[in-house]
């Protein structure tokens, strides 16, 4: 229900955006975030969003990363500038439906805390 797209092979330094659709409007109603995980890593929380966009972000990422939601088209967004090799990841898209008065916070990384999940897309920086 998730569908993740924009990953890629860039060069050091190059942006990309991510982005992930949505399929069904179930999504309208979910706390949102950007999860990543290397080979041989732990999946990492790196960006996360509530229902009325407030975000938060890992430290690690905190002036690269930008996460946005358009609630339109029910997609989530993925902004990264300024890549490092260290980056390179699968990136994946997350959800879980939540009351409108949620707030992000800590647990909003946890990636125990999302009931959906993308299939991933591949972000390679050399």
């Amino acid at each position: 229900q998730l569908v993740e797209s924009g990953g890629g092979s860039v060069q050091a330094g190059g942006s990309l955006r991510l982005s992930c659709a949505a399929r069904t409007g179930t999504f309208r109603s979910a706390c949102m975030a950007w999860f990543r995980q290397a080979p041989g890593k732990e999946r990492e929380g790196v960006a996360a969003i509530d229902r009325v966009g407030r975000t938060l972000y890992a430290d690690s990422v905190k002036g690269q990363f930008t996460i946005s939601k358009d609630n339109d088209k029910i997609t989530l967004h993925l902004q990264i500038n300024g890549l490092k090799p260290e980056d390179t990841a699968m990136y994946f898209c997350a959800a879980y439906v939540c009351p409108w008065y949620a707030v992000v916070g800590g647990s909003s990384l946890d990636p125990s805390r999302y009931t959906y999940w993308g299939q991933g897309t591949q972000v390679t920086v050399s």
